[in-house]
């Protein structure tokens, strides 16, 4: 743990193994609420002065983080390879969107602006944006640099103070890169402590002390942070489940969608709030688009994250193992046809680990659970639609809004865009995140947006500053 600048042992450890191979990737401390709450405390300590420092020198801690990163950053991308499971160009891709992140908003920090807004003749108002003060950040394990630096960065660069949980599941990365930011910043600046929810995040949830938190997660959980920080009506900014559909009209370009639908759910082994999970296809490409979807799949190749032929890694754990397999059993009860994959791979050099082939399924209805839940694995569902106003019905029939991709040559799709209520929504292309971008999404899907400069709105408060110019009338007279 790291606490006010000084790293701290805990009373007992956590071991993280790889997924795929069950191997022992390493041991982090896991803290508990009085850690946490000390954590708490030394980020309000030092919340005051990191406010008022001046924005030239809280970019400059943002390019040194920026910089340590990219100069280990293979190192650092090995590390998540191993933790997570990901294939190592995944997680390589995964450390340069970090670096950009912090990059990004080290050029954020003297673009903080407020306005001034006309009123009476001798009468002057303006707005400023000032820090929450301390933040505290529940980190996901499937993109833990990514999603956590999304709000880190911008955390930073608006003045506020931070109190990270690294995931559980996959905390060492999480643990490297914020210890980086805390040697790159004043002690209490930023604040590390892993350990479980129910102690770490549960005391940064319900602590009056936290100005501000951001989360993601899933859904149920991130109802009970929402219902936690209301006892101090804190505000919080979570990210929670999706069920993006991917969207392929009749005027498609077949083969560019396939390689998109395909690349959409597969990425992470579907361990993606935003994985394209059930594909909306027109009736006159769908013969098309599932030969092409179904033989791109059958050619992913699963394995370790080290080696170089890996396409596809596990799902983190056995739990979440268990938990694919279940829908993939109830997408067969209910009637869906099975056209690849399905089950646990039959590789002896695969057994250690936590594997899934890669599921297609076909004839799937939108009422069968696959088509409902988010299933966070690499299972994919074909829904046939007639047309695009059935198509726009249905991806929008859920109680998920955080993400779609449409799939067309028509003219005619930004206006069908507009009407998908989804946060996010691609065109010819899965939704991808990018540094300058917002992300975030509608419904149960979550509340607010990080990234871009909506980062900014999303860790500071709108004062409204106004000043009178003439004196003071007698009030009562």
């Amino acid at each position: 743990m790291v606490i006010d600048g000084e790293r701290r042992a805990a009373a007992s450890t956590l071991s993280v193994e790889n997924p795929a191979t069950g191997e022992l990737v390493g041991r982090v401390a896991s803290g508990d609420a009085d850690d946490a709450a000390a954590a708490i405390d030394a980020a309000a300590a030092a919340a005051d002065d990191w406010a008022r420092s001046s924005p030239a020198d809280r970019a400059a801690s943002l390019r040194t983080i920026a910089d340590r990163i990219e100069a280990e950053a293979d190192d650092l991308a090995a590390l998540l390879s191993a933790e997570a499971g990901k294939p190592l160009p995944t997680a390589e891709g995964e450390v340069a969107e970090t670096i950009a992140q912090y990059r990004f908003y080290a050029g954020v920090t003297d673009k903080v602006r407020g306005d001034t807004i006309p009123t009476a003749e001798n009468r002057f108002n303006y707005t400023k944006r000032s820090p929450y003060g301390v933040t505290a950040h529940v980190v996901p394990w499937n993109y833990p640099l990514l999603l956590g630096t999304r709000g880190f960065a911008s955390a930073l660069a608006t003045g506020n103070t931070l109190v990270v949980k690294p995931p559980s599941l996959a905390p060492l990365s999480t643990m490297w890169v914020g210890e980086v930011m805390a040697d790159a910043t004043p002690d209490g600046v930023v604040n590390l402590v892993p350990g479980p929810g129910s102690e770490v995040g549960a005391e940064l949830a319900s602590s009056g002390g936290v100005d501000a938190i951001t989360f993601t997660g899933s859904t149920g959980v991130g109802r009970g942070v929402l219902e936690a920080a209301a006892e101090h009506i804190t505000p919080v900014d979570v990210e929670l489940g999706g069920k993006a559909p991917a969207i392929v009209l009749d005027d498609a370009d077949v083969e560019n969608a396939a390689r998109g639908v395909v690349a959409g759910i597969f990425s992470n082994a579907g361990q993606n709030c935003v994985a394209t999970s059930r594909c909306l296809v027109h009736e006159d490409v769908h013969d098309e688009l599932v030969e092409a979807v179904v033989e791109k799949t059958e050619r992913i190749t699963l394995g370790e994250g080290r080696d170089s032929e890996t396409d596809m890694g596990p799902v983190i754990s056995a739990d979440a193992q268990a938990d694919v397999l279940d829908y993939v059993d109830s997408a067969v009860e209910e009637g869906a046809t099975l056209l690849t994959g399905g089950s646990v791979p039959d590789d002896p050099d695969l057994a250690d680990g936590h594997f899934v082939e890669p599921t297609v399924f076909d004839d799937v209805t939108p009422d069968m659970t696959i088509a409902c839940e988010e299933i966070f694995g690499p299972v994919l569902g074909f829904v046939t639609v007639s047309s695009a106003e059935e198509a726009i019905e249905v991806a929008n029939d859920s109680p998920f809004g955080l993400a779609a991709s449409l799939w067309t040559e028509s003219i005619d799709a930004t206006q069908l865009a507009d009407r998908l209520d989804h946060g996010l929504v691609a065109i010819n292309t899965f939704p991808v995140s990018m540094p300058q971008s917002p992300w975030g999404g509608n419904k149960e899907s979550g509340i607010g947006r990080e990234g871009g400069l909506e980062g900014v709105e999303a860790f500071t408060t709108v004062d409204s500053v106004v000043i009178e110019h003439d004196e003071m009338g007698e009030p009562y007279e």
